[in-house]
């Protein structure tokens, strides 16, 4: 898929890199440093509800490959950490076995992630201004595509976020009134039904 030139690509491949992605209490810090900034160890443990030291072990260990990184300052567990912005990619079809269960294992695991995210959003909705409740939705489409056309419309998608990717590391770029915001898309061909060119079909619809 195509990234943000100007955000480092990083291809996963040892099982070790990608089983240190797929924890849910990693995933948690990496996001809270994502979204609130520079944190230390003691800071992270308040919002996520664990102990300081659990939390400095775990970014210790997002830190030796390289997801998160000390943003300088302080001592123990009194330092601040920051996410390091880079495009992880893992997944691909000479992957060994031992590789490809990792990835499926974290793919797994963030896709649990962002499925809990959309439903605490569903749930509280109600209680958000109108013109975010307007703005958030979902959709579904089907089609028939080429391995090219899926290709393309994948790239699409990601270069539109790519274009704000920065504002996570710079919070001076957010414009007034920006809001921290999830976007999940996937797109694979249905195994049910196979190739052909004598049926299409379309469909989208959704409200979130």
């Amino acid at each position: 898929m195509a990234d943000d030139p100007s955000v480092p690509r990083h291809e996963l491949n040892d099982p070790r890199e990608i089983r240190a992605l797929a924890h849910p209490l990693r995933l948690r810090l990496m996001e809270d440093l994502a979204a609130l900034g520079p944190a230390t160890a003691t800071e992270l443990a308040e919002r996520v509800g664990e102990s300081p030291a659990n939390c400095s072990w775990h970014l210790r260990l997002l830190a030796r490959y390289g997801f998160v990184e000390e943003a300088g300052g302080g001592e123990g567990r009194r330092r601040p950490w920051r996410v390091v912005l880079r495009s992880n990619s893992w997944g691909h079809r000479d992957d060994s076995a031992e590789l490809m269960a990792a990835g499926d294992a974290a793919t797994g695991m963030l896709m649990e992630q962002e499925v809990a995210a959309l439903r605490d959003w569903m749930a509280g909705r109600r209680a958000e201004p109108r013109e975010w409740r307007d703005a958030a939705g979902s959709s579904q489409s089907i089609g028939w595509l080429t391995a090219e056309e899926l290709t393309a419309v994948n790239d699409e998608i990601l270069a539109i976020m790519s274009r704000h990717v920065g504002r996570i590391t710079d919070p001076a770029s957010r414009p007034a009134g920006a809001r921290f915001v999830r976007m999940v898309a996937w797109a694979f061909p249905d195994r049910r039904f196979t190739s052909g060119t004598d049926a299409t079909g379309s469909g989208e619809g959704g409200d979130a």
